[in-house]
Formats: C-alpha cells, structure tokens, sequence
C-alpha cells in the first residue's frame, strides 16, 4: 500500500465521509444478454434448416 494511504476506518470523519459518497462510483449494470442469445438461436435454426433442405434436395 502506498505511504499515503488513509483507512477510512481509522477517522470517524474520514469514514463518515467514505460511506456517504454517491453511488456514481458503482459499477454500471451490464446489458442484457437476451438478444444475443436470441440471435444464436435464429442462426442455429437458419443452420438446421438449410443443412436439412441440402441434404433433401
């Protein structure tokens, strides 16, 4: 840990300071992933579809 390093554990101040902070810094939500699982199964199906109209044709 660098020298400079302040647990906020350590202060109240610093703490208080530390578990008010705005939820800005939280990660943002990831986006769905319905589509894309949609879309492999088009394609899947689109697959099946013209291997079975080779192998009939």
């Amino acid at each position: 840990m660098p020298e400079n390093y302040t647990d906020p554990s350590g202060n109240t101040e610093a703490f208080r300071a530390f578990t008010q902070t705005p939820d800005a810094a939280a990660p943002a939500e990831t986006p769905s992933r319905l589509p894309l699982i949609i879309g492999a199964a088009v394609v899947v199906v689109v697959l099946v579809a013209l291997v079975a109209w080779l192998a009939t044709g």
